[in-house]
């Protein structure tokens, strides 16, 4: 329908409203006054809310496929690497076998004389020479020569026809590592067949080479008793046993002040000191109990040397030495041979959400306890993320996770739940705190393991990262904890040997199992 305009009192025309459709009670779209009411109208409800939780979605994806990217990369390279080392491995092995055949060809045509033995055995020492060049540095093989002594009565074959068994090798490689780790002292084999050496139940014996000169005492901080028993020590190791002695500046200030005499005492100065302490200390003495062990191996980012614990605390889980009787221990060790037993260290790395890889992190730390990851004064339970060797294990809510060495496992993962395990066992102990499910029980994994802990971008708050109860350090949506066993462990003096001190520890620290004796004087069958 055309549009009519009719003339107003003032001669200007409009259009009218009842011919074109439009109602009075709404102005025309052209007018400032309803563009100005469109702008003041409020947006929908919730679409930030959504276009926030899109955002952090789009994140989640983007960093699933950087990681996908950087794993496939990993794998490609190593596959190629195997295949590398197949072709290599593959073209020795022929042409071994064509000169042991060849060489026996020649023997069955003729008489053997000595000259020929001797030539035929020079082969096969070559054979056995190859077989151990091609185990190298970092694999265990199997490449062995085995001469069949009986001939098959349904074969034409002599006596002298050399066997070959199927080659193999044995690996261990951790993922979490840009090296291989080859682990040679578990594994031996013979003629293809497999045999572990069991080194979780032998006892380790420290036999000195050449006599300990240097000597590094550690005391726990505001004890007159501690104080007392460092300056005699000190005294009995200088006049007695003529060592030098190492001690932490504080101990040094309070031996001077007590007497001109402890002049001799030598510290550090800086932290590259510290650094360089296991290449002048022999012998690590501590004066406390498990917290001044602690601290003694917070000390050491690489090798520690063996550490004598002397107990003057209140629960000694690794102190086993009486103070009363130092002397007889302290020679007895510094002659030697000593039962020691080798505690196992988590090293761990924090890898922000804004690193580009892994290896752009916040690290290493070094615990021998555990490193714990709670919710903080958060009122909201803690969402982690676990990953075990890259591999999705499970996600944990609850007040937080614990990450314990064996070591540890008489500590904090104890009292959440977690079992009690010899400290030479290779292990890492995977312990809930509180957890807001009833079938989620601790883990005990394996020592090449490599464990990542990641806040998702969706938690409620943050999460608190403590490591053997000290340095904590927060965790953002996004961040991750990576562990893994460190290389470096913590060797300390037994008083019998590994066994009878964990045993005696939790009999006499946590009185395990103790109750009374059922009455032989009950009813009987």
């Amino acid at each position: 329908m055309p549009l009519k305009c009719k003339p107003d009192s003032n001669g200007n025309t409009s259009a009218s409203p009842q011919e074109n459709g439009f109602s009075d009670s709404h102005p025309p779209l052209n007018s400032e006054k309803a563009v100005q009411e469109l702008i003041q109208q409020p947006l929908l409800q919730g679409i930030d809310d959504h276009l926030f939780e899109f955002s952090e979605a789009l994140r989640t994806v983007a960093k699933a496929l950087r990681q996908v990217a950087e794993a496939k990369a990993s794998a490609q390279a190593e596959a190629a690497e195997w295949k590398r080392r197949y072709e290599l491995e593959k073209s020795r092995n022929l042409q071994l076998e064509q000169k042991v055949l060849s060489q026996e060809r020649n023997t069955e045509s003729n008489e053997e004389k000595p000259k020929e033995l001797g030539e035929k055995k020079k082969v096969l020492d070559e054979v056995a020479e190859q077989s151990e060049r091609c185990c190298g540095k970092n694999d265990i093989c199997s490449h062995e020569v085995l001469q069949d002594g009986k001939p098959d009565s349904n074969s034409s074959v002599t006596p002298r026809k050399v066997m070959r068994k199927a080659s193999f090798k044995l690996a261990w490689c951790c993922k979490g590592d840009r090296t291989d780790q080859h682990k040679h002292d578990i594994v031996s084999f013979e003629k293809g067949n497999i045999t572990t050496a069991e080194r979780s139940s032998k006892q380790i014996s420290l036999k000195w080479e050449s006599p300990p000169k240097t000597v590094l005492i550690l005391t726990k901080p505001n004890s007159v008793a501690v104080q007392i028993l460092c300056s005699e020590m000190v005294r009995w190791l200088k006049e007695q046993k003529n060592l030098k002695i190492f001690v932490e500046p504080r101990v040094q200030s309070e031996l001077l002040a007590e007497s001109a005499y402890y002049d001799f005492v030598k510290t550090w100065e800086d932290e590259e000191e510290i650094l360089l302490l296991h290449t002048k200390v022999d012998l690590i003495v501590t004066l406390g109990g498990d917290g001044t062990v602690l601290w003694a191996a917070s000390m050491f980012k690489g090798p520690v040397p063996p550490i004598v614990p002397f107990s003057l605390g209140s629960l000694g889980f690794m102190t086993p030495f009486h103070s009363e009787h130092y002397r007889e221990y302290l020679d007895s060790i510094l002659r030697g041979p000593m039962s020691i037993t080798l505690r196992h260290r988590l090293q761990c790395h924090v890898v922000r959400d804004a690193a580009k890889s892994e290896y752009d992190n916040e690290g290493p730390i070094l615990v021998l306890n555990e490193v714990t990851i709670d919710r903080g004064i958060s009122s909201f339970l803690t969402n982690l993320e676990c990953y075990c060797d890259n591999n999705f294990i499970t996600c944990v809510q609850g007040d937080g996770l614990i990450l314990s060495t064996t070591s540890g496992s008489t500590a904090y993962s104890l009292a959440a739940g977690g079992s009690m395990v010899h400290p030479q066992v290779p292990a890492i102990l995977f312990t809930p705190i509180c957890p807001h499910s009833l079938s989620f029980r601790p883990l005990i994994l394996p020592e090449h393991v490599t464990i990542r802990v990641q806040v998702p971008f969706n938690s409620r708050s943050h999460a608190w990262a403590s490591f053997d109860g000290k340095d904590r350090k927060c965790l953002a949506p996004g961040d991750a904890l990576v562990c893994s066993m460190a290389t470096w462990p913590v060797p300390t003096a037994c008083q019998v040997d590994s066994t009878t001190d964990f045993f005696r520890s939790i009999h006499d620290g946590l009185h395990w199992n103790l109750r009374k004796t059922q009455s032989f004087d009950g009813p009987r069958e």
